[in-house]
């Protein structure tokens, strides 16, 4: 029952072209996705695919089409803040996952937007869900460096990749060991080592020894020591994560991105000071590994509350399909301020981890991420708080567009649930 609101305004969205087309939403509990608190019968207006303006007291353009949201809550939508997105239907299945580099011999050289593949299934899913913008990393395959990440947007067109080449990837911590020979001293080396021979490449060719980096990958890495590049370092231990702060301090151009970080809130002092970002796993709190001995829920807020600049990912956590869950792991970081000697987030910040903060993280925040003047018109109107459980999107925009909310699961559930005579495939008839 909730869509039919918007029954009459999706059709009438049809009569002009979309990306031309001026939208008012009014009426709502308007959350701009910076930190701030909601604003209570709000206003966002989209014109052109991009916010114009958003809060109390907006004037209505006169052209504008008006969708009312009294009642509802106004967001801009879900940013992932790390994914694989797009890039692997079945992720056993080898033709259908192209999230690394596989057997090329490729490293910081790969680029996964080709490969970013807009029909994928659990785009659908994940965009009825209110995601609408993602991080999209690679998959380390062989070799530290995974390749280049892109951000992609969830709208239901064949053009997906926002981005491309927006940062480079590296594993560190046991991951980053294993592909350095099993060693973290020799991945803390070899790191280093690529890196020089990026440097060396840059001066001249009679300087380059080809033997740790293919030239193609060389190349690939002058735009993160340039810091034209974010470097996402992924790293999950305290100790790891003070050995990189190191190389902050000896590449004073990289843009470091730190990446998972479980333990981060036992060196969060050290993290903040150093002002790189985090992109943090939500509610790591089981030593799975022996580099997750510290995890506690309460890792993020306690960054937080050190000063760190923290925001949500799914750093190896259903990365490839349920992104969606991104908004449940929000508001349990909200839940956790009523548990006692937790530390989460308020509402307020939790919604940011998941807006905004990513955004900024990847230096894409004057772009998307929340909805002040000139981001791009990603908003999504819910029946409920979006941190709850029981809520739902009755509209996503993703560009101004309104998008389908419907999804192949949606489809086989309904087809299954009131089963007609006829409707079943063979196998079921007996």
């Amino acid at each position: 029952m909730r869509h039919l609101l918007f029954a009459a305004a999706a059709l009438a969205a049809l009569a002009s072209p979309a990306n031309a087309e001026t939208i008012a939403i009014t009426g709502g509990k308007l959350v701009i996705g910076d930190g701030s608190a909601p604003i209570e019968g709000g206003t966002v207006v989209i014109r052109d695919g991009n916010v114009v303006t958003a809060g109390a007291g907006v004037a209505i353009p006169a052209n504008a089409r008006t969708i009312d949201a009294t009642g509802k809550w106004v967001t801009p939508g879900v940013f992932a803040g790390f994914s694989r997105l797009g890039l692997s239907e079945v992720d056993a299945v080898n033709g259908t996952n192209d999230k690394s580099g596989g057997k090329s011999g490729f490293s910081a050289a790969i680029d996964v937007a080709p490969a970013i593949d807009p029909f994928r299934s659990p785009i659908a899913v994940n965009r009825s869900a209110g995601v609408t913008r993602a991080v999209v990393a690679p998959e380390a395959a062989g070799n530290i460096f995974a390749g280049q990440g892109a951000v992609m947007d969830l709208g239901s067109d064949s053009d997906a990749v926002t981005k491309a080449r927006v940062f480079q990837f590296v594993e560190l911590g046991e991951n980053g060991a294993a592909a350095a020979g099993g060693s973290r001293s020799s991945s803390h080396l070899l790191f280093r080592a690529m890196l020089r021979e990026a440097q060396d490449y840059a001066t001249g060719r009679n300087a380059f020894d080809d033997e740790l980096l293919r030239a193609e990958d060389a190349k690939a890495l002058q735009a993160v020591l340039r810091g034209e590049q974010r470097l996402l370092v992924r790293v999950e231990a305290a100790n790891d994560i003070l050995r990189v702060l190191e190389l902050k301090r000896d590449y004073p151009a990289i843009k470091m991105v730190l990446v998972g970080v479980s333990e981060g809130w036992r060196v969060a002092d050290r993290i903040a000071a150093a002002g790189v970002p985090v992109i943090a796993s939500a509610l790591n709190d089981l030593p799975a590994t022996f580099e997750l001995l510290g995890a506690t829920q309460s890792n993020i807020g306690r960054m937080k509350d050190a000063g760190v600049k923290v925001s949500i990912g799914m750093i190896d956590d259903r990365d490839s399909h349920q992104l969606r869950y991104t908004t449940q792991y929000a508001g349990n970081l909200v839940s956790l301020q009523k548990v006692p000697r937790a530390t989460g987030l308020s509402w307020d910040e939790a919604f940011a981890a998941i807006s905004s903060g990513p955004a900024e993280a990847i230096g894409m925040g004057d772009k998307i991420g929340s909805l002040k003047a000139g981001r791009v018109g990603d908003v999504v109107v819910w029946d409920g708080d979006p941190l709850e459980l029981s809520s739902a999107p009755v509209a996503v925009f993703v560009d101004g567009v309104e998008q389908p909310l419907g999804n192949r699961q949606n489809r086989l559930r309904d087809r299954y649930r009131t089963p007609q005579e006829g409707s079943l495939p063979k196998a079921y008839e007996h």
